[in-house]
C-alpha cells in the first residue's frame, strides 16, 4: 500500500511539473490550446470569429482598406462563400468627430468590406451594411489603443442561414 503511495505521489510531481507556466499562473495540463482555435468547427461563427477574423481596421479618418484588412476579407469572403452564410458588415468609428461624421464614415468603411467581400465572390445580395459610427466602442477611453480598436468594420455572419 505504501508502494502504491509513493508511487501515485511521485506521478503526480512529474505530471505537475510538467505542466506549462503562463504569465506565472500554473496551466492544467489537459487543458486544449489557450485559444482553443483546434476545438472550433471549420463551418462555426467561433470560427470565423478567431480563426478566419471578423474585424478589419483603419487609419484615423479613413475608409480604405489596409494591406491588413485585404487579406482577412479575402478570408471573410473565402469562408462566407464555403459556407453560404449571410453577413451584416458593421462600420465604427473612435469617439471623434460629430455623430453624423461619424455615421458617414462607418458607413463607407462597412460599404468598402462589402465591395471587396463582393470582388472575392460573395453574392451582393447576401451582404448588408449598417453604421454604428461612434455609438458603439469596442473598448471605452480616449487614448490613441481605444481610437485604433474602434475604428474597424466587423463581419457577423448569421447563424443558420447557410442556404
Amino acid at each position: 500500500m505504501k508502494r502504491v503511495l509513493i508511487t501515485g505521489l511521485l506521478f503526480s510531481s512529474l505530471f505537475l511539473s510538467a505542466c506549462k507556466t503562463t504569465n506565472g499562473i500554473k496551466r492544467n495540463c489537459h487543458e486544449k490550446k489557450d485559444s482553443m482555435i483546434g476545438s472550433y468547427k471549420e463551418d462555426s461563427i467561433e470560427y470565423f470569429n478567431e480563426v478566419i477574423k471578423n474585424k478589419v481596421y483603419f487609419a484615423t479618418d479613413r475608409d480604405e482598406l489596409t494591406e491588413d484588412g485585404l487579406a482577412t476579407t479575402a478570408s471573410q469572403a473565402a469562408w462566407l462563400v464555403k459556407h453560404r452564410h449571410n453577413a451584416t458588415v458593421q462600420g465604427h468609428c473612435d469617439e471623434r468627430g460629430t455623430r453624423e461624421y461619424n455615421l458617414a464614415l462607418g458607413e463607407r468603411r462597412a460599404n468598402n468590406v462589402k465591395r471587396k467581400l463582393v470582388e472575392h465572390g460573395v453574392s451582393h445580395s447576401k451582404i448588408k451594411t449598417v453604421s454604428y459610427g461612434k455609438e458603439r466602442p469596442e473598448v471605452e477611453g480616449s487614448t490613441e489603443e481605444a481610437y485604433a480598436l474602434n475604428r474597424r468594420a466587423v463581419t457577423i455572419p448569421e447563424a443558420g442561414i447557410n442556404e
